[in-house]
């Protein structure tokens, strides 16, 4: 039986509630989306076969579970490098950039030169919130993505897919799919168009607000941050 989704309007009102009534602050949810993501990495790809992880982070709090997702690695074993052209506006981004500074977490401007040297990559670009028109210089880098022949782990969604209807039919991203997919807090509509290894984790809501926004908690075993379920979010 496949878990229920999460579609747009309950996710953009479920992080409302869990930052007001909630009480999570921004920092803490990021934290909690970046370290799954890196446990997602580690089951997916681990140090002792691949390394070297190029982080392609947006502007938004997609790239910031990225940024957290790169300092876990590093003490998981990895040598990330990340890629961010772009840094958003509020402060936390800025600590997160220093966080890995004083780490010797490389910031590179060249995409495709990174690429050469990555043994696989962390597409932290957009998440669900995306919608309309890539835009510079993420094109080519979605376009690289989507050729590369390395695994590349997608968080939350597969950068430029629209989180109902999927990949675009035409332009930037047409032909993208991910090796892998992180969803946070519960699989999105565009899983139905997945179909490669799949990742839930986000691990910071209970039942009673699950219920109330219409989705299901994966069955996280232990400690676990994250649980694999099949591609288009059936439980295995």
């Amino acid at each position: 039986m496949a878990l229920r989704t999460l579609g747009p309007k309950a996710a953009a009102a479920l992080d409302e509630e869990l930052m007001s009534t909630g009480a999570f602050t921004l920092s803490q949810l990021m934290e909690l989306a970046g370290l799954a993501v890196a446990q997602a990495l580690h089951t997916l790809s681990p140090p002792s076969t691949t390394p070297r992880v190029l982080i392609a982070c947006g502007p938004g709090n997609n790239g910031g579970d990225g940024l957290v997702a790169a300092r876990h690695l590093v003490h998981f074993g990895y040598a990330p490098t990340c890629y961010y052209p772009k840094q958003g506006k509020h402060e936390h981004y800025s600590a997160l950039r220093a966080q890995l500074e004083q780490l010797r977490v490389s910031f590179v401007q060249d995409f495709p030169r990174a690429l050469g040297e990555a043994d696989c990559v962390v597409d932290a670009i957009f998440g669900f919130s995306f919608s309309g028109e890539v835009r510079e210089p993420f094109p080519a880098v979605i376009r690289a993505l989507a050729e590369t022949k390395l695994p590349v782990l997608a968080v939350d969604a597969p950068s430029s897919w629209n989180i109902e209807d999927g990949p675009p039919g035409e332009g930037v991203g047409k032909d993208y799919q991910p090796t892998a997919l992180i969803s946070l807090t519960a699989p999105k509509p565009l899983v139905k168009f997945f179909r490669g290894r799949h990742f839930v984790g986000g691990r910071f809501v209970g039942k009673e607000i699950a219920e109330k926004y219409g989705f299901d908690l994966p069955p996280y075993k232990g400690a676990d941050q994250i649980v694999e379920i099949g591609p288009t979010g059936e439980e295995l």
